[in-house]
């Protein structure tokens, strides 16, 4: 150990034997710096893994819709009139669930309305008279096993295939009702953007929209009236409409009347209507066709 007052090595002891100055100061010194150079370093304290980003902004825009729909339901009007740009992702959201709750519902619900379809046949008076009381059981056997019955494994009707391909047909057919009511609105003097303008008929489309949903959940119930909450989701479209255009003020009184604007938006919905209804049709005619060619249906009967 060198000596710190004269420099000298020293082998061993507790003074120097050069100038005599004590050694062990040096040692307590020597440990004290290493045991400072290796104390070891704090450990951060754990920090708890942070939720993806793209949950925390589908958590965030779930919540804001969630708010907006009970609030569109519970105050309608007021929630439409101050519906903004800040409302178009709400009011987007509103449009897709209304395409898509019609088709999933008549997924579902196609064997019901079927059952209905036949039975009101059956209320015919041309029909009912000749008809003798054992057919009506005979046929109320067949509702009960058509009911009972897992249809469409049997003629493979595909639910993906149905659903995508008929929202997206219906969610255009709302997508062109919605340009021709803001081309309307527009002729009628209305200055307004078009995001603005999606918001608020999104907005009055919250009602129709919760129509549909409920009739979506009977129809997963097996309740056969779910058919009439569609139709009155379906036929509300002609009181958004106007509801939309009356809720802008015209910047102009040399505008097309808001009536005959409606009545324009009317000829276009009525269109749109026909062209969706034909589609359903096809659909309903290939899932017919399937029914009279599969021999696991016939067998049941």
């Amino acid at each position: 150990m060198n000596c710190s007052n004269c420099g000298h090595f020293n082998e061993g002891g507790k003074f120097c034997v050069k100038c005599g100055h004590k050694l062990q100061e040096e040692v307590a010194v020597s440990q004290a710096a290493a045991a400072s150079e290796y104390q070891p370093q704090p450990q951060p304290a754990y920090a708890p893994q942070q939720p993806n980003q793209r949950v925390r902004q589908a958590k965030k825009v779930s919540k804001s819709f969630f708010s907006y729909f009970a609030e569109g339901i519970k105050n309608p009007t007021v929630t439409a009139q101050t519906a903004g740009e800040s409302q178009f992702v709400n009011a987007l959201i509103t449009v897709i669930l209304y395409a898509l709750s019609i088709p999933i519902m008549l997924y579902v619900g196609w064997k019901l309305l079927l059952i209905q379809f036949v039975r009101s046949m059956f209320k015919l008076p041309i029909i009912s008279e000749e008809l003798a009381p054992s057919d009506m059981e005979d046929f109320n056997t067949g509702v009960d096993l058509i009911k009972a019955t897992d249809i469409n494994s049997i003629i493979h009707f595909n639910f993906t295939d149905f659903v995508f391909k008929q929202g997206v047909f219906i969610f255009i057919g709302l997508a062109v009702i919605i340009g021709a009511t803001y081309v309307a609105a527009k002729f009628g003097k209305v200055d307004v953007s078009f995001k603005e303008f999606f918001s608020r008929f999104g907005t009055f489309l919250i009602i129709p929209t919760a129509l549909l949903l409920i009739g979506l959940v009977l129809a997963f119930l097996h309740v056969e009236y779910f058919s009439y909450f569609m139709n009155f989701g379906l036929l509300s479209i002609f009181l958004v409409v106007p509801f939309t255009i009356a809720s802008f003020k015209p910047s102009g009184t040399n505008g097309l009347d808001r009536i005959y604007s409606t009545l324009i938006v009317y000829v276009v919905i009525t269109i749109v209507l026909t062209f969706i209804a034909n589609g359903l049709g096809e659909e309903a005619k290939t899932i017919i066709t399937r029914m009279g060619n599969s021999s696991e249906l016939n067998d049941l009967f």
